[in-house]
Order: C-alpha cells, then structure tokens, then sequence
C-alpha cells in the first residue's frame, strides 16, 4: 500500500466519520428515550433547541420554536394513546406563538397527565408550553421565563407606554399602530394563559394571578424565573429532574450539523404498547 492510498483512506475517514459519529448518537438518544419511557410508563418527547453552526464558517444560528416543531410534536402526541402519560423535555429560548400555542393547546386537553421537564431553561414560548403541564418539573437552577409578547422588536407593554407619555401629535402613525398591535397581542396571549390554566383544573383567583405576573410586562423578556420563585407565582414546580433526562441532554452537543429539534420513538403508543403506570403516593390519576 502506497502512501497515496494511506492519504485517500485518511481523508476517506475523515469525509465518513462525522456520520458515523451522528448515526450512533441518533441511536443512543432512542436507546434512552425508551428506557425512560420503559421506566416511567410514559411517551417521552424532547423539544430541545441548541445553538448550530454553519459548515466551516462557524456562523451561530439561534434556534427557536417554530412550525416544523409544533407539527413534529403534534405528530408524536397523535400516536399516543390519549390515556398514556406524557413527558415533554423543554430546553428553548421560545419561538413562535403559534407553533408554541398549538403544542401547549393539545397538551392541555390531554385526559392523560403530562409533565414537563425542564433541566436547564425553557423561555418565552417554552414557559406557555409549560403552563399546560399537570406538573412541571425543574432543576433548581433552571429558568422560565415571562410569556409578555414582542411586537417587531419591541415589548409589547412598553409600545403602549408611549401614546400615554408623549402628545399623540407627536407619535409617529407607525408607532400607534405598534401600540395597538401590542394591545391586541397583550389581550390575546393573557386569555389563551387562562384557558391552558383553566383546562388543568386551576382555580380563575390563581390563574389570573399566574397569567398577570407571566404577562404583563413586570419583568424584562429574558428575566429567568428560577424554580422557587416559579412556586411563589403558583405554578405546580417540583424540583429535581431525573438523572436520565440530564444523561440525554449529553447526547445533544452543540454540532456542525443540522439535526430535528423534536425526537421521539416514531410508532404508535396504546394500552398494550405501555399500560399505564400506577399513581404514587401523593400523585393524582386523571383518568
């Protein structure tokens, strides 16, 4: 053998390695998923969003919530038995409000429990998805966030400052159309906070009180809600996130590739696939 052909196996290795490499986390990730769901008696959807980079180039690109991921979920949620318990690992900066909207609205109405796992952060519509879990469970040095919505560029709640602190003659037309835009947004991701609340048995005194703290401007948009203080605004918090979720987290370095947000195991779920678990001690059973 030639030391040409040492160079073209080398590159060769060089060129295949990176799939190899990605096929066999692909592998591990379900072999996890399914130990958890195996463990739990649940179907385990991840939602986990990282930071890519392009090629060679390193150019970072910021990943969000969007279309493809609500329909991904969708998909996951349509193949489960509506009894089977579900588990949601979130780990987003948000994203879009309709794509987060539709994943929360199925969840809520949802007969079988859902919870949500949050091992690191889950803001913006990370938190809306959270607000239609049965529990939410955190590491105590995860964040939520506050769900008060962004028009353009611009906080909402801080557009319709502006008519009131300066003379509307000299408020731009654009800027009053920002401020009622804002107006509506403010109204509309409120009642949709209420309704996932409602949906999971939260009485209207507590959810007004949770959906007014989430949403009316109080804290900056990247202001992270910590666990504890998640519990003091009345959301169902448990802290102490399974050492299998932080184990599958590993599996989703920061890579050069582009891979799905969502995962799952990709076949249908019933009573005869995973008979739902017993409740525990302490637990409620929502069948």
């Amino acid at each position: 053998m030639s030391v040409g052909d040492l160079i073209w196996i080398f590159f060769l290795l060089l060129f295949i390695w990176p799939m190899i490499r990605q096929r066999w986390i692909d592998v591990a990730r379900l072999r996890l998923i399914r130990r958890i769901e195996r463990s739990r008696g649940t179907r385990l959807i991840t939602l986990i969003h990282r930071q890519e980079s392009i090629s060679l180039l390193g150019i970072p690109i910021a990943r969000y919530i969007d279309i493809e991921d609500s329909e991904a979920v969708l998909r996951a949620i349509r193949l489960t038995d509506p009894q089977i318990p579900i588990d949601l690992i979130v780990h987003t900066p948000g994203g879009l409000v309709l794509a987060a909207e539709q994943i929360a609205h199925v969840l809520a109405q949802r007969p079988g429990p859902v919870t949500v796992f949050v091992p690191h952060y889950a803001m913006s519509g990370g938190t809306f998805i959270a607000l239609s879990a049965d529990e939410i469970v955190m590491d105590e040095g995860a964040a939520l966030g506050p769900i008060d919505p962004q028009v353009g560029e611009f906080p909402a709640v801080s557009l319709l400052k502006v008519p009131v602190t300066k003379p509307l003659a000299r408020v731009e037309d654009r800027t009053l159309i920002l401020a009622d835009l804002a107006e509506k947004a403010i109204a509309q991701v409120r009642e949709l906070s209420l309704n996932l609340l409602a949906a999971n048995g939260v009485l209207p005194e507590k959810a007004e009180a949770i959906a007014g703290a989430l949403t009316s401007g109080r804290w900056t948009h990247d202001y992270p809600i910590h666990a504890s203080h998640a519990r003091e605004i009345g959301l169902p918090v448990k802290i102490g996130v399974p050492d299998e979720v932080y184990d599958l987290m590993h599996l989703y370095p920061q890579t050069t590739q582009r891979r799905p947000s969502v995962q799952y195991v990709p076949t249908p779920y019933d009573r005869r696939t995973i008979p739902p678990r017993s409740p525990r001690e302490g637990e409620t059973d929502r069948r």
